[in-house]
């Protein structure tokens, strides 16, 4: 039998924003409750391109799927007019183990279930009255996660930081396109919004702990490598709730990761977000809370599922 080899065209007009929302959703509070099988993932970093390349796989207790994913960032690309991801989802009966259909998303889906969870966590943990957005990146992610949030929730002023001062205008124009109220700004200015996302490639903190007021809500979603790092320990000192994706990867290759290695926060300072999706947290107006997200495996088959069901239905 053909496996189908199912192509960007067909994969964007099946994941529409709810169809992607309702599947990472339902995976991270199926991931809170121990109802996923998620091995770690493997990591290729290659320095001299300046790109990685993440090898996850997971299945959901009872589904008909499992997916192994290839995703791809390679963080020049833009200058050689060509997008920054790329990948592929293959996924799997759970049943027979035959090749059901062969994704061919470049890297599409992991964005789009990287910005679901990210907005899921942004508007279970933010403030109820909160507006304004910095953002520090100005790539693909960075948009998405803004654009994904207003959803689920007013947004705006959006502030950009970026260190391309083209590339934030191009984002504050792009964002104005989708109807949302953008401008540039420096980074202590964008760390001072209600709700901080960070979408960047960036090795070492991004923002300064000091500058992130009282009652602000972090999500972080660059740190999907060892090597990675976008929040500062002193943030998660000040955390009132921490919430992860997945406790384990987050420990290795998250934000987390570097403040527990710091002394700042304790191995066990997290909450899983799917727990606090289902039951959110009571926090106070003045708490800092910090959404930790290194991307999960289990999220990535819930949403190729209900793709291929989609479109082989």
């Amino acid at each position: 039998m053909t496996v189908p080899v199912l192509g960007p065209a067909e994969i964007e007009a099946a994941a529409r924003p709810g169809l992607v929302l309702d599947a990472v959703r339902a995976a991270l509070i199926a991931h809170a409750a121990g109802r996923t099988t998620v091995p770690p993932p493997t990591h290729l970093n290659f320095p001299a391109a300046d790109g990685d390349c993440h090898v996850k796989t997971g299945w959901i207790d009872g589904s008909d799927d499992f997916t192994v994913k290839i995703a791809s960032g390679f963080y020049r690309n833009p200058l050689r007019g060509e997008p920054v991801n790329h990948g592929l989802v293959c996924v799997i009966s759970a049943h027979t183990g035959r090749v059901r259909a062969v994704l061919d998303d470049g890297g599409r889906l992991t964005a789009w279930r990287t910005a679901a969870a990210g907005a899921l966590a942004g508007h279970a943990l933010a403030r109820h009255d909160a507006r304004s957005v910095g953002v520090f990146g100005t790539g693909e992610q960075a948009r998405l996660q803004v654009r994904w949030l207003a959803m689920l929730r007013p947004v705006g002023p959006v502030l950009v930081h970026g260190r391309d001062e083209r590339r934030a205008a191009a984002f504050c124009d792009h964002l104005a396109g989708h109807g949302l109220s953008a401008a540039p700004a420096p980074a202590a200015e964008a760390a001072g919004a209600d709700i901080v996302v960070t979408a960047t490639p960036a090795v070492a903190p991004v923002l300064d702990a000091d500058a992130v007021r009282p009652g602000t809500h972090v999500t972080a979603v660059g740190a999907d490598m060892p090597h990675k790092n976008e929040l500062p320990p002193a943030l998660f000192a000040r955390a009132g709730v921490i919430a992860t994706d997945d406790h384990e990867q987050c420990l290795h290759h998250g934000d987390l990761a570097h403040a527990v290695r710091a002394g700042a926060v304790p191995r066990d300072a997290d909450v899983p977000l799917g727990a606090l999706l289902l039951t959110p947290p009571d926090r106070t107006d003045t708490a800092v809370t910090i959404a930790d997200l290194t991307g999960v495996g289990a999220l990535d088959a819930a949403v190729a599922s209900a793709v291929v069901r989609e479109l082989l239905r």
